[in-house]
């Protein structure tokens, strides 16, 4: 090994690489006891946990590739990958593949793939590319731009349907605007504008996402449709109380009182079994392996670096946030996964990579000159 490649090593966040492997295999352990029952016609109890291990294979090698270039090369490739993206999304109404009524999925035979998953790593590489060409704060041009990129994919999702991946990559560039600034007059402006057009919103929601508004609101009013989610989420949560029932101990889950709980409600199986000691030694693993993604944002080389880390950092950060909010009753449930806990394929594979992505910015902070 070259002296060079030693330094890579001896630089990269370990930290991160650790916890982001604990938090695979403590979501793996959450799924296995999640998949109690038969979830889906045709597949087997324990596929789910089981390709749960093959998209965390396949994720860990997506993360040692994006570990390997030098990560200023994405420079070069982020408006093809941008143009890329948007011909998936395109293809996604006219070949897409529906799964539980809504067609967001490619079937590529061996994978389905969701191209808005891929969406958000374009929305780092090439918000990262815009951000980084000055320091300065962002004035009204500057930020139209930037914004008008961000919303022909973020429009394209929120129109599969998609809300919540779809707002997620509008929050994810949001955070990146908010990491490098903007001038007092632009900030003056959207802190009165944006509380003013977020209710224009509503007239553009389907049906069933102002019932999830308005469940959210009082669950109660329709505790078997659209507030059975919160609900049962929040039976789970509570039937945990201080040190959970165990591990395959919970029944809101095993008696199959709590849906879609190896995805968006996952961390409700971990609550009941665990209870509030576990929730919340799972809420501080998190928070440590968010600030070790700051640590990396903030030490990076260069300023493309620096976005590319902030924009991974909210990445994670938006969806843990809307995730538990929604499953305690906090915030209306928009299908925003927990990241490393729920399953799926494309969202693992993408967690993986983003990580390798971050890992790439520790490991070249002292070996290459800024440029």
């Amino acid at each position: 090994m070259s002296p060079i490649d030693r330094r890579l090593l001896i630089h990269m966040n370990w930290v991160l690489l650790g916890l982001a492997a604990l938090l695979f295999l403590l979501g793996v352990l959450n799924l296995y006891s999640a998949s109690g029952y038969r979830l889906e016609e045709g597949m087997s109890v324990s596929s789910f946990y089981q390709k749960q291990l093959i998209w965390g294979l396949m994720g860990f090698a997506g993360m040692l590739t994006f570990m390997l270039f030098d990560y200023r090369h994405l420079k070069t490739i982020a408006w093809p990958l941008f143009w890329i993206t948007v011909l998936l999304l395109l293809a996604v109404p006219f070949a897409g593949k529906t799964i539980y009524g809504a067609r967001r999925w490619l079937d590529l035979g061996f994978f389905n793939f969701q191209p808005s998953e891929l969406a958000k790593i374009t929305i780092l590489v090439i918000g990262a590319k815009i951000l980084s060409r000055d320091s300065q704060p962002l004035n009204f041009t500057k930020l139209a731009y930037v914004v008008g990129v961000g919303l022909v994919p973020a429009g394209m999702v929120i129109l599969q349907p998609d809300l919540g991946s779809g707002l997620n990559i509008l929050l994810i560039l949001g955070g990146m605007i908010l990491y490098r600034g903007l001038t007092a007059r632009v900030f003056k402006t959207m802190a009165v504008a944006l509380p003013c057009l977020i209710p224009v919103g509503w007239f553009f929601l389907h049906d069933y996402q102002k019932r999830r508004i308005v469940s959210f609101m009082n669950p109660a009013s329709d505790p078997l449709g659209a507030g059975y989610h919160i609900i049962q989420s929040e039976i789970a949560i509570g039937s945990g109380r201080f040190w959970g029932k165990g591990f395959l101990g919970g029944t809101q889950s095993q008696l199959r009182f709590l849906p879609e709980k190896h995805t968006d409600f996952a961390i409700a199986v971990f609550g009941e079994e665990w209870g509030f000691v576990g929730a919340i030694s799972l809420l501080t693993i998190f928070c440590v392996f968010l600030h070790q993604i700051v640590v990396t944002a903030r030490e990076a080389k260069d300023l493309f670096g620096s976005f590319l880390a902030a924009g991974v950092f909210f990445y994670f950060f938006w969806q843990i946030l809307i995730n538990m909010g929604m499953v305690l009753g906090l915030m209306p449930v928009v299908g925003i996964p927990l990241p490393f806990i729920s399953y799926g394929g494309s969202a693992t594979v993408v967690n993986f990579c983003l990580i390798g992505l971050v890992l790439n910015v520790s490991m070249r902070r002292y070996v290459f000159k800024q440029g």
